[in-house]
């Protein structure tokens, strides 16, 4: 990812969010996913990439999500070839 790419999808489940990248090289195209939990210190909004034991099962939901989001988004490749 370089810094000024723009994701291709959000999720968002509660605090939890699966950002989905494109990736691409002169061979092939693929998708990479960050998963991130936003929190408040102080005034100020910032993420982190560690999760509690309660915000797991967001963070699976979410994960699976954007795995969804991924294969339909190669289903629909396949459609218009």
């Amino acid at each position: 990812m370089t810094s000024n790419q723009k994701p291709l999808h959000e999720i968002k489940v509660g605090r939890i969010r699966a950002t989905v990248w494109p990736n691409e090289s002169d061979r092939r195209s693929w998708f990479t996913v960050t998963v991130t939990r936003s929190y408040r210190d102080g005034e100020q909004w910032k993420t982190t990439t560690s999760f509690n034991r309660d915000e797991l099962p967001l963070v699976a939901k979410a994960a699976e999500m954007a795995y969804e989001w991924i294969w339909r988004q190669a289903d629909t490749a396949q459609e218009g070839r």
